[in-house]
C-alpha cells in the first residue's frame, strides 16, 4: 500500500561501536512508519545496525555480549518523560514495587524482576519505572533521591534510609501494619485482635469523615484532636506486651515491625490531604499482577522499559475516567507534530477534547 512513498532513513547504532574494532557488524533491522507532514506523507524508517562480537573473542571472554544492537526509539517516550515530571512535581507520593519476570538472555531463563511505580497521591496520575529489574536502594535512590515532599511507602527496608533527609516528610502505610496483626491472629487472637481494635478505631474515623465530605483542614484537625491520642495509646500499648512474645513469633515479628515505623505511621495526622494508607498505588500497580498471568513476562530489558512506558499512560488514562483506546489513537495522529505534548498527556487530554 505504501511502496511508492519516499524514505527518510534515520541510522543508529549501539552505544561505542562503531570505533570498536572487536565488534563486526552483521547486519540491520528494519521498522518502517508511516510519517505525515502537511502536505507530505512518507515512510520513516529506522536502521538499526547490528554487530556480533569477533570469534577469537567470544572463545577468550565467554561472558562478553556476543551480539549487539541499539533499542528502537520510544514513539510515546517524550509523553512518559512530561508525565515523570509533573508527578515528581507533586508534594505528595505515593511509591511501590512489585515483581515482574524477564528473560535474561544470557541465562536464557526468566529471571525475577521489580517494577516500581510513583503515584502522584493528590491526583491519582501514576508511573512506572524499571530498572534493569533492581529493587536496590540504589534504585530507590535514583528514583525519589532528588524528590522533595511526602513521600508514603510500605515497610520495605530501603525506604528508612530517607527517614531525616532534608525536604522529604516520609509516611507509613497503616493497612500494611494491619495485616501484621491479622497474621498473627492464628498465633495469638487475643492480643492480635486488641492490636486490630486499635487500627479499627483510626480507620473508623476516616470512614466518618469521607461520609460528611471534610476538606483537608478539617480533616487535619479531627486527626489531631482524635486519632492521634489513639495512636499515643496503642504505642503504649505495644510497650506493655512485648515482652509476652519472641522476636520469631508472628506477634513478635507485627510489634517489632510496628514499632519501626511508628514515627512515620503518625505522620498523616500532619496533613488533611495525606492518606491513612499506601492502597491507593497498590491498587494502581494491580493491572502489572493481571499483566503477568497473561503475559508471562517480558521478553528482555527493553521490552520491560516499554511495557512501563504503557502501563504509566494507560494507568493515567483510567485516572482521568479516558476511553484509552480514543486516548491513543488521537495521540499517535498528533504526536509527531505536537508542538507541546503535554497537551496529550491523560490529565490534559481531558480537558482539551471534552
Amino acid at each position: 500500500m505504501f511502496s511508492n512513498l519516499p524514505i527518510e532513513e534515520t541510522h543508529i547504532y549501539p552505544d561505542g561501536v562503531q570505533d570498536n574494532p572487536d565488534y563486526v557488524e552483521i547486519g540491520v533491522e528494519n521498522t518502517d512508519t508511516v510519517a505525515i507532514q502537511p502536505a507530505k506523507m512518507y515512510v520513516k524508517r529506522i536502521v538499526r545496525h547490528k554487530f556480533v562480537l569477533r570469534s577469537q573473542l567470544q572463545i577468550e571472554d565467554p561472558d562478553r555480549q556476543t551480539f549487539l544492537i541499539a533499542p528502537l526509539p520510544e514513539t510515546i517516550r517524550p509523553l512518559y518523560d512530561k508525565l515523570r515530571a509533573q508527578i515528581m512535581s507533586s508534594e505528595y507520593i505515593q511509591v511501590d514495587e512489585s515483581t515482574l519476570p524477564v528473560i535474561d538472555n544470557e541465562k536464557h531463563r526468566a529471571v525475577k524482576g521489580y517494577m516500581w511505580a510513583v503515584r502522584n497521591a493528590l491526583t491519582g496520575d501514576v508511573y512506572f519505572h524499571y530498572d534493569m529489574g533492581s529493587r536496590s536502594g540504589d534504585t530507590a535512590r535514583r528514583l525519589i533521591g532528588g524528590y522533595h515532599g511526602a513521600v508514603q511507602t510500605d515497610g520495605y527496608e530501603v525506604y528508612s534510609s530517607f527517614e531525616g533527609t532534608p525536604g522529604k516528610i516520609m509516611i507509613g502505610c497503616w493497612a500494611h501494619v494491619r495485616r501484621k496483626f491479622v497474621e498473627a491472629l492464628d498465633e495469638n487472637k487475643k492480643y492480635a485482635s486488641e492490636a486490630i481494635v486499635y487500627i479499627s478505631k483510626l480507620y473508623k474515623i476516616e470512614e466518618e469523615m469521607k461520609e460528611v465530605g471534610l476538606d483537608a483542614e478539617a480533616i487535619k484537625e479531627r486527626r489531631q484532636k482524635e486519632s492521634y491520642p489513639i495512636i499515643q495509646d496503642f504505642e503504649k500499648w505495644m510497650n506493655s506486651v512485648a515482652d509476652y512474645f519472641t522476636p520469631k513469633s508472628r506477634m513478635g515479628r507485627a510489634l517489632t515491625y510496628t514499632y519501626a515505623l511508628l514515627p512515620r505511621l503518625g505522620r498523616y495526622v500532619l496533613d488533611g490531604r495525606y492518606n491513612i494508607d499506601n492502597n491507593g498505588i497498590e491498587n494502581a500497580i494491580r493491572p502489572l499482577a493481571l499483566g503477568r498471568k497473561n503475559f508471562l513476562f517480558a521478553g528482555n530489558h527493553d521490552a520491560a522499559i516499554r511495557a512501563a512506558i504503557v502501563y504509566s499512560l494507560f494507568s493515567c488514562c483510567k485516572a482521568a475516567g479516558i476511553n484509552t483506546r480514543a486516548w491513543l489513537e488521537d495521540v499517535l495522529r498528533r504526536i509527531p507534530t505536537e508542538k507541546n505534548p503535554e497537551m496529550l498527556l491523560p490529565s490534559q487530554w481531558t480537558v482539551t477534547n471534552r
